[in-house]
């Protein structure tokens, strides 16, 4: 077995893995903390933090080192797992909604736009034509999707790359080519079907080297880029670093890394995502 296909089934087995632990009571960091354990215990590492956002957040919560946040009945989870294996990168998502079940067919709708998309991950498929399906299902079941979120390429060691996979027909009519790598991420909403900036999140990706004065911010810079290249991190994964997050506001402020932001629903609407990577002409690379 390969390595993406070592990643894409560990990758599965961790999303499964997280929906049985996702309990009402428990704390966000309390899941994700577990579940990158689970990750790294079976030979894979997080591709990514796990994103663990709540019924109108989208996407891109993560829990800081200090969070304290429990999920509570009737929450509406977004968990959102990236694994890779000598960098080779498989990225899902799954929504649970603890303890009632107020929104399945919301749930349901993502899911089955993410499946039907992933039949049509043929090579000589036009991209565009994959997001009219993720639309028109979502759609027909009577929710928006997320037009302004969408699929994308994973490469070696880099989670986000061309081409971008829309959540709608955005008419492109580049072919899908045998042997990529994509991952397709419907988001469907009740609300107006786009997300906005929200606050940062406490997740960086690095950028490049550059002159930094602090010697202890020029250490961090250089741990920064032997562990995780090109792929995302957390400060969380930095907690033993002593004053990370000052270092971390230099290494930011001297654009060495980059934070990205929380995005919730613009409306406010519940948010529901479901996600596979795909390799192009060899079928799905994560279960589902």
């Amino acid at each position: 077995m390969n390595d993406w296909l070592k990643a894409g089934k560990l990758a599965a087995d961790a999303r499964e893995y997280a929906v049985d632990i996702c309990k009402a009571g428990k704390t966000y960091t309390e899941v994700v903390d577990q579940t990158e354990d689970y990750i790294i215990k079976r030979g894979g590492f997080p591709a990514f933090p796990m994103d663990i956002s709540v019924n109108h957040v989208a996407a891109h919560y993560c829990p800081y080192i200090e969070d304290d946040n429990v999920l509570e009945k009737g929450d509406v989870v977004k968990l959102d797992i990236g694994v890779h294996i000598n960098g080779a990168v498989a990225d899902n998502a799954i929504t649970v909604e603890l303890g009632t079940n107020k929104y399945r067919e919301l749930i349901l709708a993502s899911k089955d736009a993410c499946l039907a998309a992933c039949e049509m991950a043929v090579p000589g498929c036009e991209i565009g034509k994959i997001g009219r399906v993720i639309e028109e299902t979502i759609t027909s079941a009577g929710f928006n999707s997320i037009t302004n979120l969408s699929g994308h390429g994973v490469a070696m060691w880099t989670v986000h790359t061309e081409p971008t996979i829309p959540n709608y027909d955005n008419g492109n009519p580049k072919k899908l080519v045998e042997g990529q790598h994509i991952a397709i991420e419907p988001f469907a909403t009740d609300g107006v079907g786009a997300i906005k900036e929200g606050k940062p999140c406490g997740v960086y990706a690095f950028l490049q080297k550059k002159p930094v004065r602090l010697d202890s911010a020029r250490k961090l810079m250089a741990q920064i880029e032997k562990d995780y290249k090109t792929l995302p991190f957390t400060e969380r994964w930095l907690k033993d670093v002593k004053n990370v997050k000052f270092l971390l506001n230099i290494l930011e402020k001297a654009e060495v890394v980059k934070q990205y932001t929380v995005l919730p629903e613009k409306a406010k609407g519940m948010v529901s995502q479901y996600e596979n990577t795909v390799e192009v002409g060899t079928g799905i690379t994560t279960k589902v």
